[in-house]
């Protein structure tokens, strides 16, 4: 669990979470926009459960937020005695995989690269959620709904890889 003084820290240092949510949740809102959907992808075959494109938004912008809290409160706890780098490193990385996806896949259309992608995306996840765990309970609770859809999403990008080749 967390130490309290994450809940009860001087208003002003609230500002780190501030510049977490906005890193996180402007960081993919700016490469969704610049990255949707175009052309291509409205010419693709669809997977059957290809959920509709309006939900993605905010589906996503809930879970930019979760994943920004939960950066928050493991880069609180690495600032005050160094133990939680691991965890901090492994958000790191998979915001990085987050980022990469959508470019690769709608701008290079490259849907194989992206299912690999994904893939360590998820497994970078889950390997946050193991390392937080035993360290911030609610930080690794808070990607659990992140880990369920970027599963259904990995299952998406190989059903549109199969109906519809590399690219």
């Amino acid at each position: 669990m967390a130490p309290a003084y994450l809940l009860s820290r001087h208003p002003t240092s609230w500002l780190p979470l501030v510049l977490f949510v906005v890193l996180t949740v402007g960081g993919g809102w700016a490469i969704g926009t610049l990255t949707g959907p175009d052309a291509w992808f409205t010419a693709l075959r669809k997977p059957l459960f290809n959920p509709p494109n309006w939900l993605f938004g905010p589906v996503w912008t809930v879970l930019y937020v979760l994943i920004a809290i939960a950066g928050w409160r493991v880069w609180a706890i690495s600032t005050g005695d160094g133990s939680n780098l691991l965890c901090l490193a492994l958000w790191c990385l998979q915001l990085v995989f987050n980022f990469i996806w959508s470019p690769v896949f709608f701008v290079v259309h490259r849907i194989d690269l992206a299912l690999a992608i994904i893939v360590v995306l998820l497994v970078a996840i889950i390997a946050f959620i193991s390392a937080a765990w035993p360290r911030d309970r609610i930080a690794g609770l808070l990607f659990v709904p992140y880990a369920l859809w970027v599963a259904f999403a990995t299952a998406l990008n190989a059903a549109f890889l199969s109906l519809n080749g590399s690219g």
